[in-house]
């Protein structure tokens, strides 16, 4: 079998080095950040490192386009994933709850949406719509599904801890150009073919970045839920489960580079999901707030970049980065195709 890089340890990178070392291969991690606990994980030296402040849980997109009903096929191959290492591993940090999805104003593709087509052909277990009396006010749909969150930091590092028992190698190193891993020297020995999974492309010029700014809350939460209001902004709760807190979103703002978060943008979060999802606040009737995180989502224009590249010397680079903010849902359904893509001739989707 061959020795493989992977470049990257976000939940791409991961998630791709324990399928293709499944396989047989000899896998090596080079990356600059690896996961590490919550509590040390430092939010502005490693800014760029997206997957611990990723939304990391899965949920409804009605599929309109052959690139959307792709990538719910991954989706889906993530759901029976989780599934799976959750019922073997319940300390991998996934918790399977209620995803709750509001929308000001549907698209077609969500107001044609029935219950047995959820059911039955998008594979949406548990999926309910939601009667009007039970949507907040402004909110004209909504419904409720079975659905899948996890703790970034403990399932990264469950993923990590599982590659290293089972043989993998990690290397932590700066890279500049995926090109550069062939001329590194390896205790596995040369390099066949790097999986670049940098999340940033290096120099793709359809990359671009999207900031997002959230608040991290010591509430609980019972269900992840999601709301998209009519003005394109966003409204949500990410529950992190293992002690970990919520998650109240947030933002999304292309091309912005600024590392510190605002409070006003906080305050303004903080009261668009009370106005949604009251029951947040408690007893107390009130937030008890963590930090503010700001990260940054690499995102590429026309979608995720998944092909494999020849270059001299019957070297490869097998490229998967660009997902945005859906990493972790399609992570599974990536790795798979990272699989495909390494046994096959070169090819792309």
């Amino acid at each position: 079998m061959s020795h493989i890089v992977v470049l990257g340890a976000g939940v791409i990178g991961l998630s791709s080095a324990l399928r293709v070392q499944a396989e047989g291969h000899t896998v090596t991690i080079v990356a600059r950040d690896f996961p590490t606990g919550s509590e040390t994980v430092d939010a502005q030296s490693q800014i760029n490192y997206t997957s611990p402040w990723g939304g990391a849980h899965n949920r409804l997109v009605p599929p309109t386009t052959p690139s959307e009903e792709r990538e719910h096929a991954m989706s889906l191959r993530t759901f029976d994933h989780m599934r799976a290492v959750q019922s073997r591993q319940p300390e991998a940090g996934i918790t399977f709850m209620k995803g709750i999805e509001y929308v000001e104003a549907p698209s077609e593709a969500y107001s044609a949406l029935t219950e047995d087509k959820a059911l039955k052909q998008l594979r949406m277990e548990g999926f309910r719509l939601l009667p009007s009396e039970e949507l907040p006010q402004g909110v004209t749909w909504g419904c409720e599904y079975d659905t899948w969150c996890v703790n970034p930091m403990v399932y990264c590092s469950y993923l990590l801890r599982r590659f290293a028992i089972l043989g993998g190698k990690v290397l932590k190193r700066e890279v500049r150009d995926p090109r550069e891993i062939f001329h590194l020297n390896f205790e596995a020995g040369p390099v066949d073919t790097v999986i670049n999974a940098s999340g940033n492309g290096f120099g793709d010029e359809n990359m671009f970045i999207t900031r997002g700014q959230t608040c991290l809350v010591a509430n609980a939460c019972p269900a992840t839920v999601t709301r998209q209001n009519a003005d394109g902004s966003w409204t949500f709760s990410v529950p992190r489960n293992f002690d970990g807190g919520t998650i109240i979103g947030g933002t999304k703002e292309p091309n912005n580079w600024d590392s510190k978060p605002s409070l006003e943008v906080r305050e303004t979060l903080l009261r668009k999901f009370t106005a949604t999802y009251p029951q947040i606040l408690g007893s107390e009737g009130k937030f008890t707030v963590m930090k503010d995180i700001v990260g940054r989502r690499p995102t590429r224009k026309g979608g995720m970049r998944l092909e494999a590249e020849n270059l001299d010397g019957n070297k490869r680079i097998i490229h998967a980065y660009g997902l945005g903010g859906r990493g972790y849902e399609l992570s599974w359904g990536v790795a798979d195709e990272v699989a495909r893509l390494l046994a096959g001739p070169s090819s792309s989707i």
